[in-house]
């Protein structure tokens, strides 16, 4: 190695990836310090349905993982303490750990409550080097907050996501810098690790002897086209090879709102599913003004008792906010369906958000031209109203009653 590379190897190593380890459960851990060392179950309880949010790692090593189904996770470990999702809660810890993140660059990207890139070159002259500020950074976190991080140090951010995940928990993971040092360093991990290739894709990679990175690394341009694409080879080319370019983003926009409900049994009852969707329409549409935006497209969830899934949508002629249009819509989505089997999981969302000042606006009604006021009025004055009393009291603190179509 030359003098040159020693000096211009720290000065690639820039991008961090921040990963929380455990999170749930380890905020849970720390508010309830009797839980501490035994296995711990974040999500619905065993006796009902619902799935694993989270876990300690002590349960992870009964098998128990995120999305599990909450009865499998109960039978592998009968004895795991199983405690309530509390966002809220996970939330208020998050904002704090963002904040340490903002005291070594402003140049922050949140990717979910427990996670972020940083972007640390413009700290580089204070601290000198990317590991020094990751272990000051994991140094704060823990004494500060109790809780632990692991970190991936790249020289971009797909590279960092992917080290970040090797040596939890409390783990701090350097890539190399050079390609055919950091192809190594890919080569032996799974396919299944790289964005873009899930269980589906996965497994059709495994039939064709595909299972680690180093093999992809090995193939031709036109195999690549024949597995993903055109398109899609171009941008698997480069993962495998560690090339990432994008930058890290301190502010992104929501694309898409939307809640969904699992019911405790297969729910048969039409009119409690068309009442649990008119509540989900309600709740998107207040987290969608809460937002500042309008919704050009809403759409409903249906998932039946053997998991499988259907999906429907329509456009507006307008953008929007309002709860009665979002509930007429989600409605007449439902109704269209004429569902005749029992129901495990409904769902509604909005997409294609605007701004209100990007939204084509409506013709207006002769009557509201010559009163002030019309319907969508007297209708936006009711949702603020709603919004008020929900955000004071709680989401159940009101409740609209049976649905009449207009």
């Amino acid at each position: 190695m030359t003098p040159s590379q020693i000096v211009q190897m720290p000065l690639l190593l820039t991008i961090l990836h921040v990963d929380m380890d455990a999170f749930y459960a380890a905020i849970e851990a720390l508010d309830h310090p009797e839980w501490r060392g035994l296995p711990l179950v974040v999500g619905s309880p065993p006796d009902q349905r619902g799935v694993v949010s989270t876990c300690s790692y002590e349960a992870r090593r009964y098998g128990i993982h995120s999305a599990m189904p909450s009865r499998t996770a109960g039978k592998l470990c009968p004895h795991a303490v199983f405690v309530p999702v509390r966002m809220e809660r996970y939330a208020e810890i998050s904002a704090q750990i963002m904040t340490i993140l903002e005291e070594f660059t402003p140049l922050v990207e949140p990717l979910s409550l427990d996670e972020a890139f940083l972007d640390v070159s413009g700290a580089l002259r204070i601290w000198g080097d990317a590991v020094t500020i990751a272990r000051e950074l994991k140094r704060r976190i823990r004494t500060r907050m109790g809780l632990t991080a692991s970190v991936g140090i790249a020289p971009n951010k797909f590279l960092a996501k992917m080290a970040s995940d090797m040596h939890k928990p409390d783990g701090l993971t350097v890539v190399p810098v050079t390609e055919p040092e950091i192809m190594a360093f890919l080569s032996p991990l799974p396919v299944t690790k790289m964005w873009g290739i899930g269980k589906v894709t996965g497994a059709r990679l495994a039939k064709e002897g595909i299972r680690v990175i180093g093999q992809l690394q090995a193939l031709d341009s036109g195999t690549l086209e024949r597995l993903f694409g055109k398109a899609g080879a171009a941008d698997m080319a480069d993962l495998a090879r560690g090339r990432d370019s994008r930058p890290v983003v301190t502010h992104w926009e929501e694309k898409s709102i939307s809640n969904e409900h699992t019911f405790s049994e297969d729910e048969a009852d039409m009119e409690r599913v068309r009442q649990r969707l008119l509540e989900l329409a309600e709740e998107v549409g207040g987290r969608l003004r809460k937002s500042g935006k309008l919704a050009r497209t809403a759409q409903i969830k249906l998932r039946f008792g053997d998991f499988s899934t259907i999906t429907r949508q329509m456009s507006f002629p307008e953008a929007l906010n309002s709860d009665r249009k979002l509930i007429t819509s989600a409605l007449a989505l439902f109704e269209r369906e004429r569902v005749k089997r029992a129901i495990r999981l409904v769902g509604f969302g909005v997409s294609n958000l605007v701004a209100p000042d990007q939204a084509v606006p409506a013709q207006r009604e002769l009557f509201k031209e010559l009163s002030g006021r019309g319907p969508d009025d007297r209708n936006k004055k009711i949702d603020q109203a709603v919004d008020r009393v929900r955000h004071s009291f709680g989401n159940d603190a009101i409740k609209r009653g049976k649905w009449k179509k207009d």
